[in-house]
Formats: structure tokens, sequence, C-alpha cells
């Protein structure tokens, strides 16, 4: 069997990679893409084939996914361009013939009213009508997003968002990987659409969890959603950007990044990684 992952040189697709190679795959059997096949270097030093895929050129894609049994379709990073970039991949692997196709989409994403969930439901739509067999795979929020912050955080003595009292099902970039590896690799998830979260938080919990595993105060200030992506703009973030994320947060408050689902749980075999545990051991790196 082979399995191609798209945008294995990003931090989500590379880390499914990995678990393919730690679960047992053999390197012959994975294709790993990404626009720039020099990053996947490492990956064909270890027997791993790499070809490069750029989302906008679909003949070149079609090239990437030859000879692919099943593949995991990683969602595109450009805002403006990503429904375009996935009807490119999904139309290319089914000129080749892909037999399963999964998809990173985002959890709630037929009920929120996010900006991001709205772009996977169209993907999710046109994956379903295309024909080919798929799994949906509706990851929740990153934990990362909150704990590659944290030199920031600890710095400034806050958590800052547009959030309000919303809960977010929080999950790890490893957790979910490992999840989709597990998909790639079974049978029997044909046409399963999973909603993907862990342990469910508040940011003034995650902030009160900082401020314990960190031994001095971090408090949530919460902003209106625009004054947020005016901070994120401010930040440094470019203003589309800043507003997808004032956006999703504000979904966050209107309990659209929370699930009650277990079936991360289920498809790791153990429970997910708790946001304290990532916090902890993000800040063990930060004063390593």
């Amino acid at each position: 069997m082979s399995i191609v992952v798209t945008g294995a040189s990003g931090n989500l697709g590379r880390l499914v990679v990995e678990h393919l190679l730690a679960d047992g795959t053999r390197p012959g059997e994975i294709i790993a893409t990404g626009r720039d096949v020099a990053k996947l270097d490492s990956f064909a030093a270890r027997g791993v084939t790499t070809r490069r895929a750029d989302f906008r050129d679909e003949a070149q894609l079609e090239s990437a996914f030859a000879g692919a049994d099943r593949l995991l379709l990683v969602s595109s990073t450009d805002v403006s361009e990503r429904f375009d970039n996935h009807r490119r991949a999904i139309d290319a692997a089914r000129t080749v013939g892909v037999s399963q196709l999964a998809y990173v989409s985002m959890v709630n994403a037929s009920t929120a009213g996010n900006r991001l969930a709205a772009e996977h439901l169209r993907t999710e739509e046109y994956l379903r009508a295309s024909g080919i067999p798929s799994v949906i795979l509706r990851n929740g929020w990153y934990l990362e997003n909150y704990t590659e912050q944290l030199p920031q955080i600890t710095q400034n003595g806050a958590l800052v968002g547009s959030a309000g009292s919303g809960r977010v099902s929080g999950a790890s970039r490893a957790d979910l990987a490992s999840a989709a590896a597990a998909v790639l690799t079974q049978n029997d998830h044909t046409g399963a659409i999973y909603e993907l979260g862990g342990e469910p938080f508040t940011l003034s919990e995650l902030a009160a969890t900082i401020s314990q595993e960190l031994g001095s105060e971090v408090q949530y200030q919460d902003f209106s959603e625009p004054a947020y992506a005016e901070l994120l703009t401010n930040a440094g973030l470019p203003p589309e950007l800043a507003k997808v994320l004032a956006d999703a947060d504000a979904g966050l408050a209107r309990g659209e990044l929370y699930t009650h689902s277990d079936d991360l749980a289920r498809l790791l075999g153990r429970p997910a990684q708790g946001h304290r545990e990532a916090v902890r051991d993000a800040l063990s790196r930060i004063v390593g």
C-alpha cells in the first residue's frame, strides 16, 4: 500500500510521516510531498519517497499523487486560496485513482459559523461530490497555538484573546498526527467523520494553569473581536490572518471549538494529552 502525505514539510504533515514510520509502515510505502522538496531531505535519507507538490499546479499534483492508494490532504495554510488549493488536490487524486482520501478539516465544520469552518465545510462537500472514498478528520484547535506563545505570555504576564468564557477542546499536533496515521493504515474508516478534540478548557483556566506551572501570575485578558484583530496586526501578523484568528476566537466564545466526542482517544487507544501536560512540557523546554 502506498500512502501520500501532503504538506509533509509542515508541522502536522511531518509528524504524520514520523508516526507512520514509528508505527511500522515501510519507508518505501510513504510518499512525502511538499512545495519545497529540500525540506524533505531527512525523510529521503530514511528511504521515504519525496515529491514536489504545489497546490497551485494540478498537473504537478497528479505526478506527486501517482501510484497512491491512500492520501492525506493536510489543509492549505493559504488563507485566500485554501478552497481552490483543496479543489485542485481532490481533482488530481480522483484523476490518478486514489482509493481513499483523508482530509484534515476543522472541528464542528458542519455547524460552526467562523470563517475557517466555512472553508473546510466547502472542501468536505466538494470531496463528497467527487466520489472518492473519504475520511474526514475534523481537528480541534492545536494546543501549540497557545504553548508556542508561552515566551510572550510569561514575559507579559498575560494571555490575550477574544474567546470570553468559551471552552476549547485543544489537542496536540502529535496526537492529531497519530490519529491521522492510524486512519491511513487501518481499514474500516472510509466514510467516517471524526470530531477530534481533547480535554476542554477556557482561556481563563489555561492562564491559571500557566500561573501554577510557572509559579508567577498570568491573567487572561479578553478583548472584543476587532480589538483582538488589531492587537494581532500590531504584533506583526498580516491583517487578513489577524482577522481570521480573531474570528476563530469569537467562534470559540460561541462554543464552536468544543466537542464532547471521544473520537480522538478512541483512535489513539489512550487519552489525549491535556493542556496542563502540554504547558508543563513547553515550559520545561523554555527554561531548560
